[in-house]
């Protein structure tokens, strides 16, 4: 009788369940073990403290999600999230406000964290060979003889009725993905089996923000969903108000530089006044808020090398936070986690052509080297605006790096005169092409073009 495969998730976030949806396709069992003891309806809770803050699921990531669970899209509509289409939408670009047209993008659905993470479980435990093990805090890798293989984790699980109720056990696999976000373990862990941690870079702008919802009602359900972005190192200050499931609208303000949004009433609604143009102000100063302000500052950019490891063992996967963490405010971090999702699967897809089934042997080394790769797009853009901030700590960019930020400087000035170069970034943004749109002669003709005009910014009331 042949033995049943095996694969481990640690941390049931986003991350972790999107990998769960691939391995539950190449493994007979799968367990995603979560320290938190799961809602059985959309709500916060501690494994998540950003839940309570905007959340934007790019186009690229709708897509990959509609291929992982078909029908997700009807699902979350069905559940009251807004579809937005693209040109209700206004943006406040560094550089001011972008044309009013008509993108050739899909709409966008928007939704809490809690609401899209709740139904991912449901469609999850459809999944006969996906388990759940909740409240269960993994302590360390479990590894062959020669540690040259990581078998399974020690886990320590709490009763969900009765917390002071302790029980360690070992769980083994054949493969293990760690998905616990930026409290990842793994580098202590592979220290204690005799591995050089990785090197990791970091960069920390010290961006914060704050976030409160409010009933759709008023002058607020009269407002066209916003975005400001901030403008470093001159304009520190931005926000964003959009419709949420449930009839609602979520605000949340943002600063960077320590320029932090105050967590009490009237120092939120003094923030919200102090934005270059009042759209959000005049939305919620009447407004009837249904939650207090929650403030949230974790915004730091870390990027963990597993790839220039000059020895790793086999059976171990980092995805998702674990691996590099984004500054959320610039919304990649749901549709980086899709994509990770999407380059295991095929990895695990290419193992099973090359390899009899069941051999990992190697996977985890590729793996790790191709999400690098696939990586560098997203922490290039993040970076590239937390580098301008004046405040800024951690790894300076590059060369390259510099002259991309010089050069996306421009960009940015030409797109609020010209709709074409606003659809090739708002496409790179939603990681529909690659930034190499944006250096088409077509758009770096009016991107240079910048330098002779001078590309003024736009400062005061949303143009229509």
């Amino acid at each position: 009788m042949q033995r049943e495969s095996h694969a481990i998730i640690i941390g049931g976030s986003l991350a972790g369940l999107l990998a769960s949806r691939v391995l539950a396709k190449h493994f007979d069992r799968v367990s995603i073990i979560e320290r938190d003891f799961f809602p059985e309806k959309p709500a916060p809770r501690p494994g998540i403290p950003q839940s309570r803050h905007l959340h934007i699921l790019l186009n690229r990531g709708k897509i990959i999600l509609e291929e992982f669970f078909p029908g997700l899209e009807n699902e979350l509509v069905a559940a009251g999230a807004p579809s937005l289409d693209p040109r209700s939408i206004g943006w406040f670009s560094p550089a001011g406000w972008t044309p009013h047209f008509s993108p050739d993008l899909n709409d966008l659905i928007m939704f809490s964290r809690d609401l899209l993470d709740c139904q991912v479980r449901r469609r999850l435990a459809e999944n006969t060979n996906v388990h759940f093990l909740e409240g269960g805090t993994v302590t360390g890798l479990l590894a062959n003889a020669s540690r040259t293989e990581v078998a399974g984790v020690s886990v320590r699980f709490r009763d969900r009725h009765n917390p002071g109720n302790i029980h360690a056990e070992n769980l083994y696999a054949d493969l293990v993905v760690d998905a616990g976000g930026k409290v990842s373990k793994t580098p202590q862990w592979l220290k204690s089996l005799g591995y050089e941690p990785p090197l990791e870079t970091t960069i920390n702008a010290f961006v914060g923000y704050a976030s409160r919802i409010y009933k759709c009602s008023g002058k607020l359900s009269d407002t066209a969903p916003v975005f400001m972005s901030t403008a470093p190192p001159f304009r520190t200050r931005g926000g964003g108000i959009f419709p949420i499931e449930g009839n609602r609208w979520v605000v949340t303000l943002f600063g960077g530089d320590r320029d932090y949004p105050p967590a009490d009433e009237a120092g939120f609604l003094e923030f919200a006044r102090t934005l270059p143009t009042p759209t959000i102000y005049d939305a919620i100063k009447a407004a009837e808020a249904i939650t207090p302000v929650y403030s949230y500052r974790g915004t730091e950019n870390r990027l963990r090398h597993y790839e220039r490891l000059r020895r790793y063992p086999e059976n171990l996967i980092i995805i998702g936070h674990a691996v590099c963490a984004f500054n959320p405010i610039y919304g990649q971090g749901m549709t980086v986690a899709a994509l990770d999702a999407q380059m295991l699967d095929e990895c695990l897809q290419k193992q099973r052509e090359r390899y009899q089934e069941g051999d990992l042997r190697g996977l985890a080394r590729q793996f790790q080297q191709k999400l690098a790769k696939l990586h560098t797009i997203p922490w290039t853009f993040a970076i590239s605006q937390d580098s301008r901030y004046r405040g800024s700590t951690g790894a300076k960019p590059n060369l390259g790096t510099r002259l991309i930020i010089e050069y996306m400087e421009l960009v940015l000035k030409a797109l609020v005169d010209d709709a074409k170069v606003c659809q090739a970034f708002l496409e790179v943004v939603h990681m529909i092409k690659p930034p190499a749109v944006l250096f088409h002669p077509s758009i770096a003709l009016k991107a240079i073009g910048q330098l002779a005009s001078g590309g003024q910014k736009v400062e005061g009331t949303r143009q229509n």
